[in-house]
């Protein structure tokens, strides 16, 4: 990911994804570049970030350079990359554009919500018995993006690919007044969609309910090519006749055959599909970006508590009691650090941490959404650390006024060896029981409950006696050698259920507890 667009959504600024096919299979260089670059201003314009999706060498970017856009839009022997080709281009090292369906799977890998498109795929004209479906009609089944595009492209059996949508349980929405799907080049189909947002404040609404509800489904958002640049219905489908059965004469089908027809549908109607095609992108790309703007200000409001929340009715939550830090790692160029106040050439780069912010992270990722007890500042990271944590229940963080977040920063040598560190966690001291006490129904009714060592000592002894008393689960992780033995200075440790340490910290509880050493271990490193 671009470090301006990982900048971004850390602080939860509005990104819009793009995709490659267009550059690389859709139109010839260099007019396609030059639509490429202005697609990206036109999101920049807007308000937005853009992120372009390709695949150079091997590796997905989400963002790319100048000269990285130059590389895909002149290269002749790149590949058409969706879901199914992406192990293969990866692992031959192959350079790509992706289609939508690829392009979901970055964005949503990467935390992008809205992603801006010409016109999806969809059934072929003669699907139902070639069985040529697009993976992008799939893709939206199963990847919770919202696609912003002029509806899908003409050439393809638009009643068809609604009633796959329908089955594929995809939110599909006209965007403005009107319920009229578009049909890519021109404004109607002929076919009504299920709903219609009317503007992009709607249009965020939606997306924001598809991805509250968890549903793992992509939207549609279909916006109609602007008025004045459409084209007739009636040219474009005398050409796509015209093109179709050329393709079925040389026998093109599959991912060759949509390319095929926009250049043979363009060659027919003098360039006036092209027009079209360019206008309608620009179009997307402005709306897109609205959209992908006004779904940063709602989840930024929802955040802030502005906005009512549904009532929860999830089963009792596991409960994560811990540190969050955020992480500051220098690496210095050279094999030494040079001192004496000089500066030394390296990288560094800010990370998100703390052991129970990486374990309630994780439960989340599985499904299992923890409350998370732990305090942070009010202070200049804060808002980019909860946007960075927005998959998380964060409600009951403790947000301090007049506080430092806890900040850890290493300095290491080029080959990954620590050469100091400092670390500012004095905040973890206000994980008090008083605090943690004012969610004992939460923790009395927890399927598990994890601690980290980070927590002060009356807070461990006061979680540990809670499940004496309710047979909780407890799993501690000891988070370093200094903090492990706290449940074992007395006798909480006996209510844990499991604990995870490494060997350092496994000899420091061993000698807490008085016990001898097993043969072949030693206390000194």
């Amino acid at each position: 990911i671009q470090p301006s667009i990982q900048e971004a959504l850390m602080e939860g600024r509005p990104v819009v994804a793009l995709e490659s096919t267009i550059i690389t299979h859709g139109m010839a260089y260099p007019q396609n570049l030059s639509m490429a670059r202005e697609v990206e201003e036109i999101v920049t314009t807007n308000g937005a970030v853009p992120a372009t999706v390709g695949i150079l060498r091997g590796r997905i970017h989400v963002g790319l350079t100048n000269e990285e856009l130059e590389f895909l839009a002149s290269s002749k022997n790149v590949v058409k990359v969706s879901r199914r080709d992406l192990p293969f281009v990866l692992s031959q090292g192959l350079s790509g554009g992706t289609t939508v369906s690829g392009t979901m799977i970055a964005a949503h890998k990467a935390g992008i919500p809205v992603f801006v498109t010409g016109g999806i795929g969809g059934v072929h004209r003669g699907g139902e018995n070639t069985l040529d479906v697009s993976a992008d009609l799939t893709e939206l089944g199963r990847t919770p993006v919202a696609v912003v595009s002029a509806g899908v492209k003409s050439i393809l059996d638009i009643g068809r690919t609604l009633e796959y949508l329908e089955t594929q349980g995809v939110c599909v929405a006209a965007f403005g007044e009107s319920r009229e799907f578009p049909a890519f080049f021109s404004r109607q189909s002929g076919f009504q969609a299920p709903y219609h947002v009317r503007d992009e404040e709607e249009a965020a609404e939606l997306i924001a309910s598809t991805l509250g509800l968890g549903l793992s489904s992509g939207v549609l958002i279909a916006v109609p090519c602007p008025q004045e640049r459409a084209a007739s219905g009636q040219i474009i489908e005398e050409a796509i006749q015209q093109a179709l059965s050329e393709a079925r004469s040389k026998g093109i089908t599959g991912k060759e055959l949509t390319p095929f027809m926009l250049q043979k549908i363009s060659e027919l109607t003098d360039g006036k599909s092209l027009d079209s095609n360019l206008a309608l992108i620009q179009n997307n790309a402005r709306v897109g970006s609205c959209i992908a703007v006004a779904l940063s200000k709602l989840q930024k409001a929802r955040r802030k508590g502005n906005l009512p929340r549904q009532e929860d009715t999830t089963p009792p939550q596991p409960v994560v009691i811990g540190g969050t830090n955020v992480d500051f790692i220098a690496k210095a160029q050279n094999s030494v650090i040079l001192g004496g106040g000089q500066t030394n050439a390296g990288r560094v780069r800010r990370t998100f941490g703390g052991v129970g912010r990486n374990l309630a992270d994780c439960l989340s990722r599985l499904g299992m959404t923890p409350l998370f007890l732990s305090a942070i500042g009010k202070d200049e990271h804060s808002e980019s650390l909860l946007h960075s944590c927005h998959h998380m229940d964060m409600s009951a963080v403790l947000q301090l006024e007049g506080k430092s977040t806890a900040t850890y920063c290493a300095v290491m040598t080029s080959a990954g060896e620590l050469s100091i560190g400092v670390g500012d966690m004095e905040i973890h001291h206000q994980i008090t029981e008083q605090y943690v006490s004012q969610f004992k129904e939460n923790l009395c009714q927890a399927p598990l409950v994890c601690i980290d060592g980070n927590v002060p000592l009356p807070t461990i002894q006061y979680v540990c006696q809670l499940a004496r008393e309710h047979q909780l689960a407890v799993c501690y992780e000891p988070t370093d050698e200094n903090k492990a033995s706290k449940p074992f200075l007395s006798d909480s440790w006996k209510a844990l259920t499991y604990i995870s340490p490494n060997l350092q910290e496994l000899r420091a509880i061993n000698r807490t507890l008085g016990n001898p050493l097993p043969a072949g271990i030693e206390y000194s490193e």
